[in-house]
Parts: C-alpha cells; structure tokens; sequence
C-alpha cells in the first residue's frame, strides 16, 4: 500500500535520497512557513528530536527510526505511537534499513522545523502570532505525515510552543511599549530644550545651531504614533518659528541702530562743511574737535556708507586747517618759540600715551596733549606738516587700537554672519516642509540652497574671527 501523494519505487529502484523539504501527506498550513533564510534548515544543521539537544557546537544527533516503526517483507512501512501500529506507506526501493532511514529523515526533518520555531520565537517574539499559526499548522499536519520518529515527544514539543508564542507576544508588546516611551521622552526632551533656548537664548549662533542640530536629532528617532509625534512635532517647529522671531527683531533693531548713525553722521558732515570757511581759527578748531567727539558717539554706520561719510566730514576739517595755515604762514617768525614749547610737549606725553597699559588712560592723556598742543598756538608754517605728523602719529597709536578693539566685536561683521545662518535656516525649514508634504524633488532643491547659504555664513563667520 502506499502512502497518498507517494509514489511506490518498482524493485531495483534506487533509494529516494532523503529530500529535507519534502514532507509527503502534509496537509497545507495557512501563512508562512519557515523557508530558506539565516537560520533556516536549509542552511545549518540542527539537532533533531526526540534525543537530547547537543550543547552548543555540538554535532547533529538523528533519531533512530527503529525505535518507533518497522518495514514488514512486503514493504509496508508501520509507525508505532501510542503502543498501536499504523500503516504510513509502502517501501519497495531498497532494504528495509535504507526504508527507515529515509523515513527517520523524514522524522528529523520536521524536528527542524520545529527546532526553528523555538529559536525564532526567542530571537523574534514580536513574530509570535505567525509562529503560533504555523506551529499548530504542522501540529495538525503529524497524523497524516509518513514519517518514522517520536511523534508524541514532538507533539509536546509543538504544543510547548504554541503555549510560550502567548507569553512572547506579551512580552514583544511591552518591549514595543518601552520602546515608544523611550522615543517620546528622548523627543520631549528634545521640544523642551527647543522651547528653552527660543525663549532665553541671546547666543544667535550658538543657539541657531544646536536648534538645527536637534532636528537632525529629531529625525533619527521612530517607533511613535502619529498623533504624539504630530503634538510634540508642532512644539518644537513653534519653538524653532519663535527663535527665529526673536533672532530677527534683534538684528532688525542693529539696522535701526545702524540708520540712526547714517542719520547722525550726514547731519555731522552737513556742520563741519558751514565751518570749513570760517576764520575764528581758535573758536573753528573747538567746534572741529567737538564735532569729532559727536562723529566717535554717533556709532557705525553701513560700512560702504560710513567710509564715505568719513572722506566727507576730513575733507571739510582739513579745508578748514588748510586755510587757517596759510593765513598764518606770514607769522611764522613769531611762532618758533611755539615750535619749541610743542616739542617739549611731546617730549613730555609721548612715553606717557601708552594704549598697550591702558587704552582709556591712553586717551585722556592724548586729550591733555591736545588741549595744551591749542593752547600753545602755531608753529612756522614750513613746520606746520611735521609737528602735524609729530601729534598724528600719537593719535594714530590711540586710535589704532580703538579700533583693534572696535573690530574684535565689530557688529557688521557678526551681522552678516547672522544674516546669512538665517537665510540657511530659512531655506532648511523650507526643505523640511516640503518634505513633510511629500514633495521630495522641491525639498531637495531647498536643502541646495540651505547648503549654499550655509557656506556663505561659515565663510563670513571665519573673516570675522580672523580681524
């Protein structure tokens, strides 16, 4: 008799190799079954039922088929379960050895199986309810499978799986669970310090960039449900919105500032060019030095504009100075003693107008020698040039690092800097919504130009630190 789906070999056949896969009588199993993958039967040997599991890097051990069957000399092929015996099928291919070896095989094929179902249920409880399917598939399948082993040892086995997929799934939805929490902290978290730093922060670039850096953060945290991730979403693109905001009316009210000294510096040109012509030479020079105190106080202008409303206001100083010199050029007989008295004058104040040991000090000493340097009057004026240059380069010393001190925290500078980091973010923040949409090609086109700007400011930022 032979086994449905099997087919009899004719005397002489030779013996079926032991087919791994070839499972006959077994009934369909609904979903997936454990295939050709890592792990698989197919690709590493496993110790079979129903003898003991060899320990680790042990070698596979086969069940003895002669233990739980026999072939009669007709060829029928018995299976003993239970202490009764049932016909599986019909041998006819070889010796009744070769007949219970290829049917033990076939017993050990399905201890793979089943061997498989464990260690993936350890290695992946969150596959619990196809494993539990599949199991209680080949479970149903045993009383119709021809093959030759400890059917009953193997049963238990299964039905010691299908129990532990109950307590894995649990325990893959807590895990799961735990998961989602840690993302949802890690992304709170996240919002709040965005919160922190758009309400508090004055740090524009430190802040900008750790507000980008918590995106790129941001991004790399899954496993939360739409609904939560939206809400905390939302805190964060607002915190980000409100910092840029903020950022923004900062460095809008240093362009305020920057027009009220344009402003204040025309008004200054528009004075010293009404005096330029004036002959109240000593009355003038006051009004000349008093008018350079409002130039200094009236802060920067835009750079380009502040340049030339400098060329304007010296122009109109040195057309005055001019003039004044030449009309006492025929006095300057009478001034060789004021020569002598300035000499003695920069003697006196040159060791004494240090920037290097004080640069406030510096510059009220320069002021003592100013005023004492007008009081003193004219120097021939074949000398005017020289003693000019005499008290310059005094001046130059003070005002040279005035302005080494101006640069190190020079806001244009720092302004353009900021100016295009904002840009940068901008661009970014655009690229994230279009990407939010779905449009991929536009935010990429954004984060090309996010990138571009980003390059722009990291290059002004480097001048900037480099005066």
């Amino acid at each position: 008799m032979t086994t449905p789906n099997q087919p009899t070999p004719t005397p002489g056949e030779a013996t079926p190799r032991p087919n791994p896969s070839a499972m006959a009588n077994r009934a369909p199993k609904p979903g997936p079954r454990p295939g050709a993958r890592p792990g698989s039967a197919d690709q590493q040997q496993t110790t079979p039922s129903p003898v003991p599991k060899p320990a680790a890097g042990a070698g596979a051990v086969k069940s003895d088929p002669s233990k739980f069957g026999r072939i009669d000399e007709a060829g029928t092929v018995f299976l003993t379960r239970g202490g009764e015996e049932r016909e599986i099928g019909s041998w006819q291919a070889g010796t009744p050895e070769e007949g219970l070896a290829h049917y033990g095989q076939r017993f050990d094929d399905l201890v793979t199986e089943v061997e498989l179902f464990e260690s993936r249920l350890k290695a992946h409880p969150e596959d619990a309810a196809s494993l539990r399917t599949n199991a209680q598939a080949l479970k149903d399948s045993l009383a119709e499978t021809a093959a030759i082993g400890d059917f009953d040892a193997l049963e238990a086995r299964l039905d010691a799986v299908i129990a532990e997929t109950a307590e894995a799934g649990e325990r893959a939805k807590e895990a799961k669970a735990a998961r989602r929490a840690e993302a949802i902290a890690r992304k709170e978290t996240l919002a709040a310090e965005a919160e922190d730093l758009a309400e508090n922060s004055t740090d524009w670039k430190v802040a900008g960039d750790r507000i980008r850096d918590i995106l790129e953060e941001w991004r790399t945290i899954r496993g939360i449900d739409r609904k939560t991730d939206d809400a905390l979403w939302k805190r964060y693109s607002r915190a980000r919105d409100s910092f840029n905001r903020r950022r923004g009316s900062h460095f809008a009210e240093l362009d305020r500032g920057r027009a009220a000294a344009k402003k204040a510096k025309e008004e200054l040109v528009t004075r010293a060019e009404a005096l330029k012509d004036s002959t109240e030479w000593n009355e003038t020079a006051r009004a000349f030095r008093d008018l350079m105190k409002e130039w200094k106080a009236a802060g920067r202008a835009p750079r380009e504009v502040d340049d030339k409303l400098w060329e304007q206001f010296r122009a109109a100083q040195d057309h005055f100075f001019d003039a004044r010199n030449a009309v006492n050029a025929e006095r300057d007989k009478e001034f060789v003693a004021n020569a002598e008295a300035k000499d003695s004058l920069l003697a006196e104040y040159d060791p004494l107008i240090d920037p290097s040991k004080g640069l406030d000090a510096a510059k009220a000493k320069l002021r003592e020698l100013q005023d004492k340097w007008e009081e003193i009057g004219f120097v021939p004026r074949g000398q005017v040039r020289e003693y000019e240059d005499k008290i310059a380069k005094i001046e130059k010393r003070v005002s040279d690092a005035e302005d080494s001190r101006w640069r190190k925290s020079d806001p244009a500078a720092q302004d353009k800097v900021n100016q295009f980091q904002a840009r940068a973010d901008e661009f970014a923040a655009q690229a994230d919504a279009a990407e939010a949409k779905g449009n991929a090609k536009k935010a990429t086109e954004l984060r090309e130009q996010a990138k571009q700007w980003q390059e722009f400011a990291d290059v002004a930022a480097k001048a900037a630190s480099d005066r």
